[in-house]
């Protein structure tokens, strides 16, 4: 308590103009928890009472200049003052006239002069303990006002969480009506708080009688029931009707009733990626019984009608080889549909197919999964039996695959030039089969000619084909209508604009060894639009970025000229200028005689143009 009384003291005030009446007073009032200010005149006092409250103030009533009872009416016409008691202190006689006038300026009592310490202690004590009674309930009231604020701010804080929280946070009665419902409420659900609070949670559709008779269940008392319960349902949304929830429910009981605060986690994305997990391992169960189905069928056959184990080995391995590398395809795509170039461009990498003789031409397609798959074996069957009897089994035979769009799907043709005389085999084998195959077993869908200057597979896909967005347009030439790539480019002018030295310098001798010239170099965005500026050109190569230069005003520029160009960047195409997606892309490295074919191509359709 001492140390209370000194953290908070109660202070007195003695208003005399003698300073031995201060000292008498002063010695007399002396105890702990009690400091007692000092003032030798009124203008005194007043400072000290706008610096500090007093419990009590003793006024001399007879000073020189503003006496007790004018410092008495002071005191009372100011705020800050008007409530300290005040005793007057005095040696005059006891008139009834000076008392009244005493008490009219706001005294609580009197002392006369001699003092008696025995009355003055007693009057003391009353204003001590009722200043120490008003200091605790100032305290008490700070601390209150302080819990207050504590609650209040605790109270914003769990209420923003609660507000910004992705869960619904619900307060329902014991008859299961709404009593709180947080933003998160209002975003998960659709109703507005005010359409809902002080309503049954069945009555705008939220609850429905299923969940009512388990949230009922709840607040329930029984044996060992758990405070918190949680749950799965179906909570209705002011639009897209019912949601699939998960709900935690926490029973607070008060005052003899009980209330459920529910937290309510929205579970829809949730339920969606399950049923999409099953979908895909459905899926993915369907995939590789199939694929495992295919794999025994080219077993089986594969072993009927092979000459030896060693050449059934070969054949087998190669195609299983095949399945692998269009399933990787498939995967890197994630299953959905890959491009046909893409499935050509591998089996050109793994060195089933001369990518030096292999001429293509057709727009971008993909394919679906299930078509990938039979194109796998299709093109490894035609260009093993090409490398081991046809067009690649020679030095100077070709291959041209071309395929163009036929009703939704596309058109396929597999010719060969240049290779040893063709006849028609007195029977066909398990690699004809599975060429034949590849249309889903459609009928007519696969068609072979036996021309003595080459076979031709016909090969009509009408479901699985889809073409890519910004394809370029379909050119559909013939096999003898190829254009020789040495004749076309012959005396043609070409623009190569690349910023890496030894680059050009390899594109420059690869032109000019083909008949091409003159071959001018552009390192630069702006030195090869002052050379189309300076000079016509009748061919370009487009690097896709000069050392961080983009080239949209080149191709602009070669655009606007009507010029034939190819893009040669190492970038995919998703990085060259947009809008230049019918632009053919040479990727680096490339094979030189992929760069002069398309280059021949280019004047080939520059020429057909110019014939409309």
């Amino acid at each position: 308590m001492s140390d209370l009384m000194s953290d908070h003291p109660i202070r007195f005030l003695i208003v005399d103009d003698i300073a031995e009446n201060i000292l008498a007073l002063d010695a007399l009032l002396r105890r702990d928890g009690l400091i007692v200010d000092h003032a030798r005149s009124a203008s005194d006092a007043l400072e000290l009472m706008l610096v500090h409250d007093y419990a009590l103030a003793f006024l001399d009533v007879h000073m020189p200049g503003t006496d007790g009872y004018e410092l008495a009416e002071l005191m009372r016409s100011t705020e800050r003052t008007r409530g300290v008691p005040i005793i007057f202190v005095t040696a005059a006689e006891r008139d009834e006239t000076r008392r009244f006038r005493g008490y009219e300026a706001g005294a609580v009592d009197y002392i006369f002069k001699p003092i008696d310490p025995v009355v003055l202690k007693s009057k003391a004590e009353v204003f001590f303990r009722i200043g120490r009674q008003a200091k605790d309930l100032q305290r008490q009231r700070d601390e209150m006002r302080q819990l207050a604020r504590d609650r209040d701010r605790a109270a914003d804080r769990l209420r923003a969480h609660t507000d910004n929280s992705p869960l619904a946070f619900v307060t329902l009665d014991q008859d299961l009506t709404v009593q709180d419902w947080s933003k998160g409420s209002e975003r998960m659900f659709g109703f507005a708080a005010a359409d809902v609070l002080g309503r049954s949670a069945t009555a705008g559709g939220w609850l429905d009688k299923e969940g009512a008779a388990s949230l009922g269940a709840w607040l329930k008392p029984g044996d060992g029931a758990p405070p918190r319960q949680s749950c799965e349902m179906q909570l209705g949304h002011a639009s897209r009707g019912t949601i699939p929830c998960e709900v935690y429910g926490s029973i607070l009981a008060e005052g003899g009733r009980s209330s459920l605060s529910l937290q309510i986690l929205d579970i829809t994305d949730r339920k969606r990626a399950e049923q999409v997990r099953s979908l895909l391992v459905g899926e993915l169960n369907h995939r590789i019984k199939n694929t495992l189905a295919n794999v025994q069928a080219i077993a089986r056959q594969g072993l009927r009608r092979s000459d030896s184990l060693a050449d059934f080995e070969a054949s087998f391995g190669g195609r299983l080889q095949a399945l692998s590398r269009a399933h990787s395809i498939l995967s890197d795509s994630t299953w959905a549909s890959a491009p046909l170039d893409q499935l050509i461009d591998d089996q050109i990498r793994v060195g089933t197919l001369d990518g030096d003789r292999l001429h293509r031409r057709g727009h971008a397609v993909e394919l679906a999964p299930d078509t990938m798959l039979r194109m796998a074996l299709a093109l490894h069957e035609l260009a093993t039996n090409a490398a081991k009897y046809g067009a690649l089994s020679v030095p100077q035979g070709t291959v041209h695959l071309d395929w163009v769009s036929e009703g939704s799907g596309i058109r396929l043709t597999w010719r060969e030039r240049g290779g040893p005389p063709v006849a028609t085999p007195d029977s066909g084998g398990f690699g004809s089969d599975l060429i034949a195959a590849v249309a889903g077993g459609d009928a007519d869908a696969v068609a072979v000619e036996w021309r003595p200057t080459g076979v031709v597979w016909t090969i009509r896909l009408s479901d699985g084909v889809k073409a890519q967005e910004g394809a370029a347009p379909v050119v559909e030439i013939a096999a003898d209508q190829v254009p020789d790539a040495a004749a076309a480019l012959e005396g043609r002018s070409i623009l190569v604009v690349e910023d890496e030295p030894l680059v050009a310098l390899d594109i420059q001798a690869e032109l000019e060894d083909a008949g091409a010239g003159p071959v001018q170099i552009a390192r630069t965005v702006e030195t090869a639009l002052k050379a189309l500026t300076e000079a016509s050109f009748d061919l370009a190569l487009l690097d896709g970025n000069l050392k961080g230069q983009q080239v949209d005003a080149v191709a602009e520029r070669l655009r606007r000229a009507q010029i034939p160009f190819c893009f040669v960047s190492g970038y995919g195409r998703e990085h060259l200028p947009r809008g230049f997606e019918d632009v053919p892309l040479i990727p680096k490295p490339f094979a030189p005689a992929a760069l002069r074919r398309i280059l021949a191509e280019l004047l080939d359709m520059r020429l057909a143009r110019a014939a409309e």
